[in-house]
């Protein structure tokens, strides 16, 4: 890839990349794409001024702030368009690719959306976006002939290119796994808040993390794309102390021809890796493996990469949409095959209102083939997502860790739920 942007910066022309959202990830991809020959980064923003400014500031180029986002100056190399008005400068700015890399849902699917309908690949460092809206970005990707893609350096992405080569070599893919370090699934914000504040993130984002919702989305997507699923609601996750465990951590056998998703917790190093667990039958295979000192436990073979390096690896999803027109991982076009479900992180009385979908006190969200959640009416995170002041209230009572279903919750009716609605439709059509 390195090849192909350095020929194309020799050419005199560079991919125009937009980001938006300013927070410690997005702050990041910026910095990286200004670094990377054959990019350009156009356009910065974040409804923030402060946060905006900060990241602005670590790029090393010219800011051009953008008083009229419905009438912006022309960008000029070295240049850097800034705004906190995203979705109106999306219309009137050129670019090739969006990273969206706010915190948000429907918010974020609407820069997505917008920057489609320029004619411009959108890629996710926004994992919850990718997961809920990433169908209907895809009918719409469709039509305009841009790709929509999950990034290259988050876990699923990391995982998915890691599964193109092992699936390539022969074997077949048993789990695809992420190591989680510390998982706490009835962590508050008060829990969060000091975590938030080291690692330079939001406390929602923070805590989203630290009770493994967000882990559980990611794994979600590996799932759909690979076509696994977790072997129970939130998978097994065993604790384990060294990587060479993983092979008798699980009993693969109970899986028969199914692949899963699961994870490990609690491996001191590497802290933040993914792994695959690949089957294969093979005496001369086994011979040769054990020669490259490959872990396995015939006919288990582990594969593992000790790091995933999210900002550093965005540009490569980046290159790869615009030269390949092809995802690290594209969202699916009909059926979820797995999705991401609401239980209670406490007791919640009658009559509670849940404040956060995701990272927030009241719900933790976990992973499940969808077909086995919609056989208990469970009501996936997302639908519980306030907007503008409007929340999802529990009409029943529920016990700590109970499955939040749609029976027990009283919607707002909104243009996020009507949009959810016209998505269902969509893929029921």
């Amino acid at each position: 890839m390195i090849r192909k942007l350095s020929a194309l910066q020799e050419q005199g022309k560079l991919i125009r990349v937009g980001v938006i959202g300013c927070g410690a990830m997005g702050t990041g991809v910026a910095l990286q794409v200004a670094r990377t020959v054959g990019m350009a980064l156009v356009f910065l923003g974040d409804i923030g001024e402060e946060a905006l400014a900060r990241a602005a500031g670590q790029t090393g180029l010219k800011q051009v702030a953008v008083k009229d986002a419905t009438n912006p100056p022309e960008w000029q190399p070295g240049e850097l368009l800034t705004t906190t008005d995203s979705l109106e400068l999306l219309k009137h700015t050129k670019i090739d690719v969006l990273v969206e890399c706010t915190n948000t849902i429907f918010e974020a699917s609407h820069y997505c959306l917008a920057a489609i309908a320029q004619g411009a690949h959108v890629v996710l460092m926004n994992a919850e976006v990718d997961l809920v809206f990433g169908t209907l970005l895809a009918h719409e990707a469709k039509k305009k002939g841009v790709v929509v893609s999950s990034d290259a350096g988050d876990q699923h992405g990391v995982l998915a290119t890691m599964a193109d080569e092992i699936l390539l070599w022969g074997f077949r893919i048993v789990q695809a796994g992420n190591m989680k370090g510390f998982l706490h699934r009835h962590a508050d914000s008060e829990h969060a808040r000091p975590w938030a504040e080291k690692n330079r993130g939001s406390v929602v984002q923070t805590l989203s993390y630290t009770d493994g919702s967000k882990m559980n989305i990611e794994q979600a997507l590996i799932g759909n794309y690979l076509g696994l699923t977790p072997i129970k609601p939130g998978m097994e996750g065993p604790k384990v102390k060294d990587m060479r465990e993983i092979l008798d951590a699980f009993d693969f056998s109970k899986y028969g021809d199914q692949g899963r998703v699961d994870y490990t917790e609690g491996v001191p190093w590497p802290g933040g890796g993914v792994y695959i667990v690949g089957y294969c039958d093979d005496d001369q295979q086994d011979f040769l493996l054990n020669y490259y000192k490959v872990c396995a436990k015939r006919p288990y073979y582990l594969f593992f990469r000790p790091y995933h390096l999210c900002h550093l690896e965005t540009p490569r999803a980046i290159a790869q949409c615009y030269f390949d027109q092809r995802a690290v991982i594209p969202p699916p076009l009909g059926k979820k095959l797995n999705d991401v479900y609401a239980y209670a992180k406490k007791d919640l009385p009658a009559g509670s209102t849940i404040h956060h979908a995701i990272g927030g006190d009241e719900v933790y969200c976990m992973v499940n083939a969808r077909e086995e959640a919609e056989k208990e009416d469970a009501i996936p995170f997302y639908w519980l997502e306030p907007i503008e002041g409007q929340h999802a209230k529990l009409l029943v009572a529920k016990k700590k860790d109970d499955p939040i279903r749609f029976s027990d919750v009283e919607l707002p009716n909104t243009p996020y739920h009507d949009m959810l609605r016209q998505q269902e439709v969509l893929v029921n059509s």
